[in-house]
């Protein structure tokens, strides 16, 4: 991101002279500015002074060419420029000097999809962002509620989830923070994890998944992964999604247990000849 107009610089060795002379001249003036101060008084009046001449002298430097020409930033896909550029409090022609990088990172992180920012000052007047922000993992339902989860397993505060339909949902207290292993494991055999539509986290300590064909598939907690392994082996070699099962049980280490589905309910004999109901006199 940068502002659409660049302040020109000087170019070859006379302009770098040149910018190394006014940042001498600045920070020579700042050091006396503070040495003077201190001078005058002790706390809280000689902080007062300080702080007065301190914010005359930054604004001098940026006559002398210290002043923000430009902001440059790395690693956004998510954050509207506009708000990166109201977090950094910055507009073109503030003082260079008075940009705290520790505090507009810290402004930065605050912004509900950057994880991580790094500000960098770069003389004379180029402002450097390096932004490190979050990864939608899985939608995360608990207590009633839904929300959006990265793949630390932290919460992305945002309003509408409906654009994040398509992300995988898993369910329970704990479940954001063993999200990303499940994901993980699950990725290994894709073609058997496209059918998962939701995994919920029992007891802390194994997860259930529900399969987009009605199945449920009840893991063990030692050892999931060779479980879901052995699923994606039976289903290419026996195509055991299409039968007619309910739930597939693998907690046991040395058996799988089908339970089939309900078969649906049969007319009676009487509706099978269109006898209508018996009346109760």
């Amino acid at each position: 991101m940068r502002w659409l107009r660049r302040a020109p610089r000087q170019r070859g060795v006379f302009g770098r002279l040149r910018r190394a002379g006014l940042f001498i001249v600045a920070t020579a003036l700042i050091s006396a500015g503070v040495h003077a101060g201190i001078r005058l008084g002790r706390p809280p009046a000689a902080a007062t002074v300080l702080r007065h001449i301190g914010e005359r002298l930054i604004a001098a430097t940026a006559r002398l060419g210290f002043a923000v020409s430009d902001v440059q930033v790395v690693g956004r896909h998510t954050t509207d420029p506009a708000t990166i550029l109201r977090a950094l409090g910055v507009r073109r022609g503030t003082p260079i000097l008075a940009v705290d990088p520790g505090r507009a990172a810290a402004r930065l992180e605050a912004l509900p999809w950057i994880h991580s920012a790094r500000i960098e000052r770069l003389w004379p007047g180029t402002i450097l962002v390096r932004l490190v922000e979050r990864r939608p993992l899985a939608l995360w339902q608990h207590g009633g509620k839904m929300e959006l989860i990265d793949r630390h397993g932290a919460v992305i505060p945002v309003g509408d989830l409906a654009r994040f339909a398509k992300l995988p949902l898993v369910v329970g207290a704990d479940a954001a923070s063993h999200a990303r292993a499940l994901l993980q494991m699950l990725a290994k055999q894709p073609q058997l994890a496209a059918h998962v539509t939701a995994a919920v986290r029992v007891g802390g300590r194994r997860w259930n998944l529900h399969l987009d064909e009605g199945i449920e598939v009840l893991l063990p907690a030692d050892d999931p992964a060779a479980a879901w392994s052995e699923l994606a082996r039976l289903e290419r070699k026996d195509a055991i999604l299409q039968r007619d099962v309910e739930t597939i049980d693998m907690r046991l280490p040395d058996r799988l247990v089908l339970r089939l589905a309900a078969p649906p309910p049969q007319p009676s004999a009487e509706k099978k000849k269109g006898h209508p109901p018996a009346r109760n006199t």
